[in-house]
């Protein structure tokens, strides 16, 4: 789950993190009241979107006096801001943060996140601030600095003293990164972390540091520890078929081909996808409907299935371990009956009776493919969605 900027820069300043002054606004007047708050002379208008880019895409914008702010937060609010992280269809402006003008000297680039391979938390740093990280990786990978935090021991001065070496701070500096580091540490463990990002942590004229933009994601598996993190939601920024997903624990992401994909497993559903893109197909999803499917879940699936508009064909593969062949057949059945399938349906089960759900489902009635193999299936539903289009 992710939090907006005005949020994260709240959790900020609660460890101690140095942010500067702003507030959230709705609406163009309340953007002006805040800019009045704050005091001049120069405010900065952001829009609040769950996306990276913002600047790049207009969401991000200088104002010199209070018509600006007003302009600028009128421009915003109401609109979908279209970034390289959104997609074509952007995300809805609903808030924009209003704060106050900071005196950029520098900007670095730091981050804390998981280092799946390692199994511990990373901090990423680089003096190319500002940028796409991903960028400055792939064209400068010099420029990134990394250090892996020990479980046991946790952050250690140290490490704090080799990242601001690299980056150049002066003693006095070095001391308040130290100190930046530890709260940003101590942030992710407490509330369950997946990323804390500050792009870009600056150095002002003055020589001081400051979080100049925030971001924070959640671990979605450590919500429930977390009610107050949950009330922090925005379920505008979420793909609202990925959001009814949730509600009945699928775990589905849309994508934009035209062949539906219902599997049980995370792996099995990437090989799924990959073998119907081998066979000249596009996926339109990624669903996993768990190790217990059951009717109700699969007639759900086929629902948030049917609900994109630019599916033709469906798979369903489903491997029969934790839940046997023929109660998926039962369910899959049943959601055809029940939901009203108007594409073409190829199902490949594998595992306890399986033979017998095929039987089933080939004596069903219902305009439903039986396949053998699952390259048989992929070739079945790529052929069926080009004849449906």
């Amino acid at each position: 789950m992710n939090l907006h900027e005005y949020q994260s820069k709240n959790i900020f300043a609660h460890y101690g993190i140095p942010v500067p002054a702003g507030e959230v606004a709705d609406s163009a007047d309340a953007a002006v009241v805040v800019a009045q708050r704050l005091g001049g002379p120069v405010w900065v208008v952001k829009a609040q979107v769950h996306a990276g880019g913002r600047g790049k895409a207009g969401g991000v914008q200088l104002a010199r006096d209070l018509d600006g702010v007003r302009e600028a937060a009128k421009r915003m609010l109401g609109t979908h801001l279209v970034t390289k992280q959104t997609g074509p269809e952007g995300l809805p402006v609903s808030k924009v943060y209003v704060e106050s003008g900071s005196n950029i000297a520098r900007e670095i680039y730091l981050s804390l996140t998981l280092n799946r391979e390692k199994g511990r938390i990373a901090v990423v740093a680089s003096a190319a601030g500002g940028m796409d990280i991903e960028t400055v990786a792939e064209k400068e990978p010099e420029k990134i600095l990394t250090t892996s935090i020990h479980p046991a021991v946790g952050l250690e001065a140290y490490q704090a003293r080799e990242l601001g070496f690299g980056l150049e701070f002066n003693p006095v500096q070095m001391a308040e990164f130290t100190k930046i580091l530890k709260a940003l540490y101590k942030l992710y463990l407490d509330n369950d972390a997946s990323l804390v990002e500050v792009n870009p942590l600056i150095v002002t004229g003055e020589g001081n540091l400051v979080a100049l933009d925030a971001k924070i994601g959640i671990d979605p598996n450590a919500l429930f520890r977390h009610p107050d993190l949950v009330a922090l939601r925005d379920r505008t920024q979420e793909d609202p078929t990925e959001a009814r997903a949730a509600e009945h624990d699928l775990n589905y992401v849309s994508l934009d081909g035209d062949i539906a994909c219902m599997v049980n497993g995370a792996g099995l559903a990437m090989a799924t996808m990959d073998i119907i893109k081998l066979h000249g197909g596009k996926p339109a999803n990624f669903l996993d409907v768990g190790g217990g499917a059951t009717a109700e879940r699969t007639t759900a699936a086929f629902e948030l299935i049917l609900s994109n508009p630019n599916v033709r064909a469906i798979l369903v593969n489903i491997f029969g371990g934790i839940v046997r062949c023929d109660v998926i057949a039962e369910g899959v059945m049943a959601a055809v009956r029940n939901v009203g399938v108007r594409v073409p349906v190829v199902v490949r089960l594998e595992g306890t009776n399986a033979k017998q759900a095929r039987e089933m489902l080939a004596g069903s009635g219902l305009a439903v493919t039986p396949a053998e193999s699952l390259t048989d299936a992929a070739k079945k539903v790529v052929a069926a969605a080009r004849k449906k289009g």
